[in-house]
């Protein structure tokens, strides 16, 4: 229980930092939160990877393209506010929010599979 707590807290820390680059007043833009997409979809491959494959002590190429396909969502998510920054979409500072933003929420999706994703009698299949 205090697992979740603790990855709850850090994931609203996250979001608070992605708001934070929209919403100042210096800043006032509000493209960055596209990368909310990037959050939705991070999980998603490793979720059907898992399903799928059965051993999980051995590599298989399902989990590897699924580690693929993640690192490209993850690595998108940090190129989105640099090229909006970049184009003079929004400013530097606001990128910086949200890119620290992207660290700590990735940082809390990848402490959820830690925690719920080892197939003990409480995992992320019972939600």
């Amino acid at each position: 229980l205090s697992a979740l707590v603790g990855l709850s807290f850090s994931g609203a820390i996250g979001l608070t930092f992605l708001l934070l680059g929209c919403a100042l007043e210096q800043y006032g833009v509000y493209w960055p939160l596209f990368v909310l997409i990037f959050y939705v979809l991070s999980p998603i491959p490793t979720f059907i990877s898992r399903r799928l494959s059965d051993d999980d002590s051995s590599s298989n190429a399902c989990r590897e393209l699924a580690y693929f396909l993640t690192t490209g969502i993850v690595v998108s998510s940090f190129g989105l506010p640099i090229v909006l920054a970049r184009k003079e979409t929004i400013q530097w500072g606001a990128c910086g929010l949200v890119m620290t933003g992207n660290a700590v929420i990735f940082l809390t999706i990848f402490g959820f599979f830690i925690v719920f994703g080892g197939g003990d009698d409480f995992s992320w299949e019972q939600w």
